[in-house]
């Protein structure tokens, strides 16, 4: 195929859908589009204005915004010069994780949004490279370096005019291996490293996506998920670009939860056709969901369980619904259909056809609670060194359960730990080639030639493959847990299944490095164990009411043991032996959850190692202990 740069994407749409709406923003009282020429001009005014300031081939700027149309344009004009953009989360902490991006990268210009320019303002001075900050909002007072994004674009529409040939010149400079992003991993155990993704790893990884689903140019996304992160450039903006299809972003509001709460409002203002989510988002859409059922009373809640009942046992794993008899239940499912499942979907604006999910796994529950209503949450998979995108589920293909269908025009085979190939069925650590493997990690060697091999990415996560081509994704090939006779086995099936299966269970990480048994942190929902005492007739204060309420969680672990509800589910040598209750959740605030909201096991395993070493003593099993006690205080 002919190696593309992000520049001859956007060339190609102009050339082809150039009236087309790309771009959707609403800035005051509704939705404005911008065109697919419109976006050009203004990312070549924009790129023109940074030339002007002095932004090289190969410099490195960053890019620190809440998601808006000066986010994509901004990218696009950094792309245009030659640059490479940094983009950057805005749940960075300055202190920090901020930081340590800026001066690792490189960083010499700065796009910023004024809701994060304090952030910036606070590290100015301990950032030497640094040679303009351009800021996105308008503000009554710049300081030193700032200026405003407004009048960069003045400065290049003035630019072009003295030489009309700037933006030719560099895009004719342009290759496709050349750098697009350095876009930075949220660490483990050691610092986040920058993975390098190249304008060819965009190109052929949207060519890659678009063999597994095709985007109508009618279609409309809204991107709710964070544009640092290559899942929302493939995914979305870039795949919607090579499709003509148009692309709307979150309104913006003064506060993180503002923003947050014009989500559900600009996705009825919008309708849009596909979403994508991740399995924190779409937990919060179910329970949204079923709080308005619950809200509309007893008859209402009891036909919508009825129906959810009757739907998943109509639609099964997806592929195979309404098979034989089940067919006989489809005129009862189109009038639930109707009356009921017809009206949550309004809430999404009512023309959403489905979601694609990533960033994590997405246990099968929800997949068939989206399904059953009407708008499937398709499951993919990928990795930021991929690009992102490896497989995925689609309306025309898909299983409950998989993470879906492989792409075209890549590799992908199931390794054990010496690196034999393994045949269908059978778990081992997913590793794959093609044009969308990262070029490697910015400035570490010793990183990039351990995880490419060959051309191989070795992604580090485990999985297998069916007869039929889809791939399942059952966890972390590096994070297994050994046992003491050297037995492994991933714990992280059995930590969703115990949060997800009980409402007194928030959160829980298993331990086992060749230990005689497996421990636990778990984080507990503390207003359901309140609840559960008052209903017991205990005050909460007292230690009798403490000791009741961790007897309760080990009884709800105990529920996959022998005589529980979930006995056989997991082997009982895999379950916790001992407990450790952990009073604070884990949190992207206590750094402990990275950005697509997962859990960060290196990292909690560092922060509660004392917690940990005490689950190995005499006595440890006991679940009433004084600091178990006092994580409920």
């Amino acid at each position: 195929m002919k190696r593309t740069t992000i520049i001859d994407l956007l060339n190609e749409s102009v050339a082809k859908f150039g009236n087309n709406p790309f771009l959707w923003e609403k800035t005051r009282d509704r939705f404005e589009p911008t065109s697919y020429a419109e976006t050009k001009q203004a990312a070549h005014e924009l790129a023109a204005g940074l030339i002007s300031l002095g932004v090289e081939k190969g410099d490195k700027v960053a890019l620190l915004s809440e998601g808006r149309n000066a986010w994509i344009i901004g990218e696009l004009a950094i792309l245009h010069t030659g640059a490479v953009n940094v983009p950057l989360s805005i749940k960075l902490e300055e202190s920090n994780d901020l930081i340590f991006r800026l001066m690792h990268s490189d960083t010499k210009y700065i796009l910023v949004s004024g809701g994060q320019l304090k952030k910036i303002r606070s590290i100015v001075e301990a950032l030497p490279l640094l040679k303009r900050v351009i800021v996105l909002d308008e503000q009554e007072h710049y300081q030193t370096q700032e200026i405003s994004l407004k009048e960069v674009a003045s400065l290049g529409s003035a630019y072009l005019k003295e030489h009309p040939r700037a933006i030719e010149e560099r895009v004719e400079a342009i290759a496709p291996d050349d750098l697009a992003n350095i876009s930075y991993t949220s660490g483990t155990t050691a610092d986040p490293k920058g993975i390098m993704l190249t304008h060819r790893n965009y190109t052929a990884n949207v060519e890659q996506a678009l063999t597994l689903m095709s985007i109508p140019t009618t279609y409309r996304t809204l991107i709710i998920l964070p544009l640092d992160h290559c899942f929302a450039h493939v995914a979305g903006f870039y795949s919607f670009m090579a499709s003509g299809a148009s692309v709307g972003t979150v309104q913006v509001g003064k506060t993180a939860l503002e923003t947050l709460k014009n989500i559900p409002v600009n996705i009825k203002e919008l309708k849009p056709n596909l979403l994508l989510s991740v399995p924190a988002l779409a937990k919060n859409f179910r329970k949204n969901i079923e709080s308005n059922i619950h809200a509309q009373g007893p008859m209402v809640e009891k036909l919508f369980r009825v129906a959810m009942r009757l739907a998943y046992s109509y639609n099964k794993e997806g592929y195979n619904k309404g098979r034989g008899l089940q067919i006989l239940k489809k005129p009862l499912l189109a009038l639930f259909d109707a009356v009921l499942f017809r009206k949550v979907r309004e809430a999404f604006g009512g023309q959403l056809d489905f979601f694609i999910g990533g960033g994590a796994l997405l246990d099968i529950d929800l997949q068939r609670f989206f399904y059953a209503i009407g708008i499937p949450m398709m499951q993919g998979y990928g990795l930021s060194e991929a690009t992102p995108i490896i497989s995925s589920n689609s309306l025309g293909k898909h299983k409950l359960g998989s993470s879906g269908h492989l792409v075209k025009y890549m590799d992908l085979k199931i390794c054990d730990s010496d690196g034999r190939e393994l045949p269908n069925y059978e778990k081992g650590e997913i590793v794959i080639r093609g044009e969308n493997v990262m070029a490697g990690y910015y400035k570490n060697e010793k990183s990039t030639a351990e995880t490419i091999k060959d051309g191989w990415l070795h992604t580090g996560d485990m999985g297998y493959t069916d007869d039929d081509g889809f791939l399942y994704v059952v966890g972390r090939f590096k994070s297994l847990l050994i046992s003491s006779d050297g037995e492994k086995y991933s714990p992280e099936g059995i930590e969703e299944s115990l949060a997800d299966n009980s409402s007194y269970i928030e959160q829980v990480i298993l331990y086992n490095n060749q230990n005689a048994y497996t421990s636990a942190l778990l984080v507990p929902n503390k207003e359901a164990l309140k609840a559960y005492i008052r209903k017991a007739g205990l005050d909460w204060i007292s230690p009798e009411a403490k000791a009741e309420a961790l007897k309760k969680l080990q009884a709800e672990v105990n529920e996959y043991r022998k005589g529980g509800k979930f006995e056989g589910v997991f082997p009982e040598r895999w379950l916790p032996a001992a407990i450790a209750v952990i009073g604070e959740a884990f949190t992207e605030q206590n750094g402990l959850v990275n950005s697509t909201m997962k859990i960060m096991r290196g990292k909690v395993e560092k922060h509660y190692e004392d917690r940990i070493a005490k689950l190995y003593e005499a006595g440890a099993k006991d679940i009433v202990n004084e600091e178990n006690l006092q994580a409920l205080a």
